[in-house]
């Protein structure tokens, strides 16, 4: 098993971008290590890049306008797959996530990819520090999983919105999450459908911008 991460060549549509990418019988061995000592062991999706992900940067791919010379903030990046897509375009992007294991993924595909318009750091949405409030575009991917994070979570939004930033969502078609997302929509001026094939299946992801005004 191999405990460093290796470049891949990820797909979104018909294009493809080199990330490192966990290994994932390494990920599995070390959450089941880490679950035998502590049971509440969170489990680590960030090592894996979901389809919400893929359709973030498929969207940002098709309308790159929302995210042109913009400084952007791209939160839960996992393997910033969005954040590296949106480089072509943005000012400047800060890709973050909560642990720094993370973050070091993510410094090896900035280098990979010789990105000098993206830094990345550690930030848990429970705790944003109001620098990073100066954000003009803030990208989210299927961050709205767990309810027990939504009353945090619609809280975070309500604040970028405020300092008048465009949210960028993706997000499963979860049952679970129809409440939360219904309460976004007074904010929501885009909604859109992409649906992403993975292993034989289609699977449908929303995508909503929102503004305050």
């Amino acid at each position: 098993m191999n405990n460093e991460p290796l470049v891949e060549s990820v797909q979104y549509g018909s294009k493809t971008i080199e990330l490192f990418v966990p290994d994932p019988h390494f990920i599995k061995a070390q959450y089941e290590a880490e679950t035998d000592a502590n049971p509440k062991t969170p489990f680590p999706y960030w090592s894996q890049i979901w389809p919400a992900a893929t359709a973030l940067a498929q969207f940002i791919e098709k309308q790159p306008h929302y995210i042109q010379d913009k400084e952007v903030l791209e939160l839960a990046a996992g393997l910033g797959l969005p954040s590296f897509v949106a480089s072509q375009w943005a000012k400047q992007i800060v890709c973050t996530d909560y642990l720094p294991e993370i973050v070091t993924v993510l410094e090896k595909s900035v280098i990979h990819n010789n990105l000098s318009n993206v830094k990345c750091e550690v930030l848990d949405w429970n705790n944003i520090h109001s620098s990073f409030f100066s954000a003009e575009v803030v990208l989210m991917s299927d961050v709205n999983y767990n309810p027990t994070d939504f009353r945090t979570l619609l809280e975070v939004f309500k604040n970028f919105l405020s300092k008048g930033a465009t949210l960028i969502l993706s997000t499963p078609q979860r049952l679970m999450a129809k409440s939360f997302v219904e309460q976004l929509m007074p904010w929501c001026k885009l909604k859109e459908e992409i649906d992403v094939h993975k292993q034989n299946s289609s699977i449908p992801i929303s995508i909503l911008v929102l503004q305050l005004n």
